[in-house]
């Protein structure tokens, strides 16, 4: 078989060219909102947040309400609450957010064990982009689109936040506000992604393309582009592989993102550490 027709195969298939569209737009959007949780030094909150939406996904399921709503709620819950205990105690905020989002997802396991007929944690963990449902995917694409268009509406305060809050407050706008809605837009995000690759592995998704954008451009509006960028091209590229490799597809759109910062870290034209050595030399 040649590359054309590796290519074009699982073209071939509704299925599979459903998953790379949807794969291909949650990426962009985890991208552009990966710039800035990068930018403010946010890893362990996207991590936090994550996590912690699992005990609200399954009580809101047990309630019967809409997943995206405890997902959300459980994940803001937990961020106020590392806050609140950090302001209050002497433990560093990011022990506090560890010792939380494990208690959250801890939480939620217990949830998912306890009424194991409710709740798909399988498909919650690691994701399930090729047997997505018709309901999954309108929630996808609706907090998708929403958080999509308030970071591009917005990026030009989020950057200013990200950058000096002092700054952005003498400007007028509010950190605190601007804070809050940004940690609103990551726990979006995330429930936006458990389609795609599930908890498990939602927080590479937050991170690796902004990373790779940093690497690669210098203003950020490029940088936003190469992320997304880049990020789509990941699951492409992952979608393909995981239909030959008949490997999972969540997983496989981590691993090309991964191998996509690796080679940006080493071969970027400004930042790449093998192109500053050759500039040394």
């Amino acid at each position: 078989m040649g590359p054309l027709e590796l290519l074009i195969e699982p073209l071939r298939h509704g299925f599979m060219v459903q998953a790379m569209l949807v794969g291909a737009f949650v990426c962009a959007v985890c991208a552009a909102l990966s710039c800035f949780v990068v930018l403010k030094g946010w890893s362990l909150v996207g991590d936090a947040l994550a996590h912690a939406v699992l005990p609200g996904i399954v009580l809101a399921a047990l309630a019967g309400l809409p997943m995206a709503l405890g997902a959300i709620a459980s994940g803001i819950l937990c961020v106020q609450a590392a806050g609140f205990v950090s302001a209050t105690s002497r433990v560093k905020p990011d022990a506090v957010l560890g010792i939380l989002f494990t208690g959250f997802l801890a939480l939620g396991i217990v949830l998912v064990t306890a009424f194991p007929g409710d709740v798909d944690f399988t498909h919650i963990l690691f994701g399930n982009l090729l047997g997505i449902t018709t309901a999954d995917l309108v929630q996808t694409l609706v907090l998708g689109t929403l958080a999509l268009g308030v970071v591009l509406v917005m990026r030009r305060d989020f950057v200013l936040f990200c950058f000096d809050p002092v700054q952005a407050r003498v400007n007028g706008l509010s950190p605190r506000w601007l804070e809050q809605l940004l940690l609103l837009l990551v726990a979006a995000t995330a429930v936006a992604s458990l389609q795609a690759v599930g908890l498990a592995l939602v927080l590479a998704m937050l991170i690796t393309p902004g990373c790779v954008g940093l690497l690669l451009a210098r203003r950020f509006d490029a940088v936003l582009a190469v992320a997304m960028g880049s990020a789509v091209l990941s699951a492409v590229v992952g979608t393909l592989a995981s239909f030959h490799l008949d490997g999972a597809t969540g997983p496989c759109i981590v691993l090309a993102q991964a191998i996509q910062f690796v080679a940006a870290f080493l071969f970027a034209p400004r930042r790449g550490i093998l192109r500053r050595k050759t500039v040394a030399a």
